[in-house]
C-alpha cells in the first residue's frame, strides 16, 4: 500500500503585501502592527487621482440602458460613445466590446483596458456624463496607437455640460 506525502522539496509560499497595505503612517501607532496604514477607502483615492473605482463606473444593466435610451452618440473610426447627463458629481463610464467584432478575448481585454486608461485620464475635465464606449467596427490588425487615438479623439467631441437637452 502507497502512502502519499508531501514533498520535503516544496518551498513555502511568500506573503505578498499591497503596496496600499505596506504605505508607513504618518505618525505611527503602536497599536497598529508595522505602521499599516487604514487611512481613506479607495474610492476616495480613486476619484482624487488616477484610479478607476467603483464610483467612476457604470454597474447596473438600468444605468446602461438609461444611457443608449438618450440616444445621444458621438461616433468614431472604432468607438460609439454614448452618453447622458449623469446622477453622480463625476463622469462615468461603462465599456461594451461585442465578441462579433473582437473575436479573441485577448483583443476584448485589451481595448477594454486603453479605453479605462483613456477615461481615467480624461476624467478630470469630462463633464459629469454617464459614458458608455462601445465598439463598433472589427478590430483585427489594429494597433493600440490608433486605438487610443480614436478614443481620445471620441472623447473630445463630447458635449460640454450645456448643450444636452
Amino acid at each position: 500500500m502507497a502512502v502519499a506525502r508531501s514533498s520535503p522539496l516544496a518551498a513555502p509560499r511568500a506573503v505578498i503585501v499591497s503596496p496600499s497595505e505596506a504605505r508607513p503612517r504618518a505618525d505611527p501607532d503602536i497599536s497598529s502592527p508595522a505602521g499599516i496604514v487604514n487611512g481613506p477607502s479607495d474610492e476616495a483615492e480613486n476619484t482624487a487621482g488616477f484610479g478607476f473605482g467603483a464610483s467612476l463606473r457604470l454597474h447596473k444593466t438600468d444605468e446602461f440602458s438609461s444611457v443608449f435610451a438618450f440616444r445621444r452618440v458621438v461616433r468614431g473610426r472604432y468607438f460609439a460613445l454614448h452618453y447622458c447627463p449623469g446622477q453622480a458629481g463625476t463622469a462615468r463610464l461603462g465599456l461594451v466590446v461585442a465578441k462579433k467584432l473582437a473575436k479573441r478575448a485577448v483583443q476584448r481585454n485589451l481595448v477594454k483596458r486603453i479605453g479605462r486608461d483613456v477615461f481615467r485620464h480624461a476624467c478630470a475635465s469630462l463633464p459629469p456624463y454617464d459614458l458608455v464606449l462601445r465598439l463598433s467596427a472589427k478590430v483585427g490588425d489594429v494597433t493600440k496607437r490608433s486605438l487610443r487615438e480614436d478614443m481620445l479623439a471620441v472623447i473630445e467631441r463630447l458635449p460640454k455640460q450645456g448643450v444636452i437637452k
